[in-house]
């Protein structure tokens, strides 16, 4: 999916910066929203971790860039909450003003009108056997494809389209691309590839840089496929 969230490569957003001694939690609320998440999964408004990851990435773009890690948590909870039927708009919206806050401010939540249905829960692990051997060796070179789905998807907009060389194979995973819309598990063997920095960002990368990326086997293709 093409949207806010996906900020790899991007220009204008400066170093990261790292805090030192850093909290698990910097405030209360953060710990209340990560065990509200865990109510979520217990109660079946969140069946998968995909499933979660494509709902954050469908909050408010505002609200993304400026609400915080947890913040977004926040978001993608309310949007499956919401699809799920577990609350309402008018019910977070009488809590938003109970506990004094901007009713102003947009909602972060964007919940489809016609939403997934994701019926699997996640298991303990997310490896399985793939239906078929591997299509790379550790060597192959690999160009990542451009014609990704619109929906949730691993694969960055930087590195589409990107020549890079398979250094790892990591055997056959859940595919997140159909998992996060019930569309099945659909397993797919994994790979990192490796892509210089100049294959990514042109002449003016940094030298000697290199960035690996973990793919799925149908995100790429071999050099030379038409």
């Amino acid at each position: 999916m093409d949207g806010i969230h996906d900020l790899g490569g991007r220009h204008g957003f400066g170093a990261v910066q790292r805090e030192a001694d850093e909290p698990v939690f910097h405030e209360r609320w953060e710990a209340r929203v990560f065990a509200i998440v865990g109510a979520a999964r217990a109660a079946g408004a969140l069946r998968n971790t995909d499933q979660f990851r494509h709902a954050i990435e469908r909050i408010d773009p505002v609200a993304y860039l400026t609400h915080g890690y947890y913040g977004r948590w926040l978001g993608g909870l309310e949007t499956l909450l919401l699809e799920a039927g577990v609350v309402d708009a008018a019910t977070i919206a009488a809590r938003l003003a109970e506990f004094g806050g901007d009713p102003g401010e947009p909602s972060a939540a964007r919940p489809a009108a016609v939403p997934d249905r994701v019926t699997d829960a996640a298991q303990a692990s997310s490896r399985r056997r793939a239906p078929a051997p591997p299509q790379f060796a550790v060597g192959t070179a690999v160009r990542t494809r451009v014609d990704v789905r619109a929906r949730h998807t691993r694969l960055p907009a930087y590195a589409r389209g990107r020549t890079g060389t398979v250094i790892a194979w990591h055997d056959g995973w859940v595919f997140p691309d159909s998992n996060a819309h019930g569309a099945g598990e659909n397993p797919q063997h994994l790979y990192t590839v490796e892509f210089t920095g100049s294959s990514l960002w042109g002449n003016g990368a940094e030298p000697d840089t290199s960035v690996s990326l973990d793919l799925f086997e149908s995100y790429l293709e071999a050099v030379g496929d038409e």
